[in-house]
Order: structure tokens, then C-alpha cells, then sequence
């Protein structure tokens, strides 16, 4: 049931075509708009952060701590290693005394080019630079506060890990036991939900009145407020998150392999969808053309994401060679 979202023209000639799953949601879970199948099962991968950090906010690590906005804003992060990012990963690690080697994720270069190439002369691979990293040091700074053992954060049965499953669930109104575990790029677990539940829980983030748990409401409250006063925290300067973030009434995340999520606080509205090939060249053209079909109004935002992603495809050279175009339509409900 998946349907065209993106079509590739080199010479007027189709090159590549993108299918995939929108789903749009209202409060209550009730389907909104949609295109191919919107009950399709995802993994969340790193869209999942904004609600993995929720235990831990919850559970006061912010405050014992004394983490800033921007340290809250890393742990809901898949960053590029920037010299900023890494700094107040640095900080977070000095505040929780937990040194990085104690993360289970791979040492990894920057993502961003030329950070990267700066590493690559330096020092080289860091566990920090990992673009999960400060996820981890939540986790790892959650378990500290609650006398966990460290070395075994990541394992499905440790109790920080249930806690996660259990408020993912919560959010996304399903039962823990519905939620199918597969294990993350950097080795935590993560989580296949249907697009509509994981709609459901951005809606949520967006509007967490509607969260009716206040401590739960209270930790979203302080996450998203967070990702809103720093997104070039998130992701980078230039990156879709943090051109969605800069715009107050949206909570956005994307997560490898094509998955990406956002809700609209003004709207009301919770959207996941799914590229089934796994690309994410394709997001910001793919939610350009959601706002616009369901007659955003924060023409600022449209026009960031327009220069920002014009669909345009250059050789190596430079020269225009050929377009990428969203030609999905929704089914508005």
C-alpha cells in the first residue's frame, strides 16, 4: 500500500522514485490525513530520543546535575560533532562524573565535514563525537541517580530501559507489550511502532497538555522548551530538525533510515512518515509538501525549507543536472 512520495529526474528522465507512509494525527489518536498506509510499523530509531529522554528529565537528572537547556537539548541529539556540541558534551560528562569510555557506542568520527577533517588531524575517533552520544550520557546519568549498575545500561531488562519502553507506550498510547525491540546503530534498544502511534506521541511532545501524567507533562514541558531554544543542539546548523525547531510551534526528529516525525502545536497535529528505502535526502521536500497541503501558515518556516531544500541535483562540478520532486497527495480527513 506505500506510495510514491518522491520522484528523481536526471534529464527529464525518472532516475530514482521514493515510496513510503505518512500519518497524520489528531488528539485521541484519531487519523488526520494520510498517504499509503499510515498503521505501517516503523523502527523509530533516533526519532525516538525526544521520548527516551523523558525518564531521565523526569526523574530529576537535570536538576541534581545542574544541566543548562543546551546540555537537555544534546540528549535528544543526533549531532554533528561540531566544536559547540562537543564542549557541552564534555561539560554533561564532567557534571555526571562519567567519563565517556563508559558508553556502549562505537568510537566514530564527526559528522559534520569539516570537523570531521580537524579529528582526523588531531586526536581521531571519539566515543563522543558519536552522534548519539548524548543520549548515552543521559542514560548513563539516569542510572548513576538511581544506583544502577552502569556497565549494563543498555540491556532491554535494565530498569531505566523498561521505564523508557513503558513511557514510550504511554506517549504513544499502546501497550509496552505491542512495542517490538530490535537493537539501535549504538547499541540501545529501539523501538517499531505503527506511524499513527508515533504521530500520536509528537503530538504529545508538541502539546503536552494533553498528557495528562503531570510529572510526565512537566519532564516534556522541560524537553521540548530545550530543543526549542537551542535546535542547532539537535542536529546542526542548516540541518532539518533545526530548521523545523527554530520555528516555536513544531517539535521535530528525524531517525536513520527514513523515518521522521513532527508535531504542530497550533495545529494540534501529530506527523510521522517513512521512507521505505531509508533515504533522508528526501525529508525537507517530503515536509514542505505536508505543511503546504494542509495550509501551514508560517510562511517563514515554508520559505527556509524551500532555499534550504530545493530539490535541486548538482554534479560535481556544480551544474544543475537534475530534480527531486515530491508528488505525493495527501488524503485529508
Amino acid at each position: 500500500m506505500e506510495t510514491v512520495l518522491v520522484r528523481e529526474y536526471r534529464a527529464e528522465v525518472i532516475e530514482c522514485v521514493h515510496s513510503g507512509h505518512i500519518a497524520i494525527v489528531g488528539e485521541g489518536g484519531q487519523l488526520k490525513g494520510y498517504a499509503g498506509d499510515p498503521g505501517f510499523v516503523s523502527f523509530t530509531r533516533s526519532a525516538a530520543k525526544p521520548l527516551q529522554a523523558i525518564p531521565g528529565i523526569r526523574g530529576g537528572i537535570a536538576e541534581h546535575y545542574q544541566l543548562s537547556q543546551a546540555e537537555i537539548a544534546l540528549m535528544t541529539a543526533s549531532h554533528c560533532g561540531e566544536s559547540y556540541h562537543i564542549s557541552a558534551l564534555e561539560s554533561i560528562s564532567s557534571k555526571i562524573g562519567i567519563g565517556e569510555g563508559t558508553m556502549i557506542c562505537a568510537t566514530s568520527y564527526p559528522l559534520d565535514r569539516n570537523s570531521r577533517v580537524h579529528a582526523i588531524r588531531g586526536l581521531g575517533k571519539r566515543k563522543l563525537y558519536h552522534n548519539c552520544s548524548g543520549k548515552h550520557l543521559g542514560m548513563l546519568s539516569y542510572s548513576k541517580l538511581k544506583g544502577l549498575p552502569l556497565e549494563e545500561y543498555a540491556g532491554p531488562e535494565h530498569p531505566v530501559q523498561r521505564e523508557i519502553i513503558d513511557t514510550i507506550a504511554y506517549m504513544a498510547d499502546v501497550i509496552p507489550e505491542s512495542i517490538r525491540l530490535g537493537t539501535d546503530g549504538c547499541g540501545l534498544p529501539v523501538f517499531a511502532l505503527p506511524l499513527t502511534a508515533l504521530a500520536g506521541a509528537y503530538l504529545k511532545l508538541a502539546c503536552p497538555g494533553l498528557i495528562g501524567d503531570h510529572a510526565t507533562r512537566k519532564a516534556v514541558t522541560t524537553i521540548t522548551a530545550a530543543m526549542t531554544a537551542h535546535p542547532e543542539m539537535v542536529s546542526g546548523y542548516g540541518r532539518l530538525d533545526s530548521i523545523l525547531l527554530e520555528d516555536e510551534n513544531i517539535i521535530a526528529k528525524g531517525g536513520f533510515k527514513g523515518v521522521y516525525c513532527f508535531g504542530l502545536r497550533r495545529e494540534r497535529l501529530g506527523i510521522a512518515f517513512k521512507i521505505l528505502d531509508g533515504s533522508e535526502e528526501e525529508w525537507g521536500l517530503i515536509v514542505h509538501r505536508i505543511l503546504k497541503q494542509i495550509g501551514y501558515s508560517n510562511g517563514n518556516t515554508l520559505e527556509k525549507l524551500s532555499a534550504a531544500f530545493s530539490g535541486n541535483i548538482y554534479n560535481d562540478g556544480g551544474t544543475k543536472v537534475g530534480l527531486a520532486a515530491a508528488e505525493f497527495q495527501l488524503e485529508i480527513i
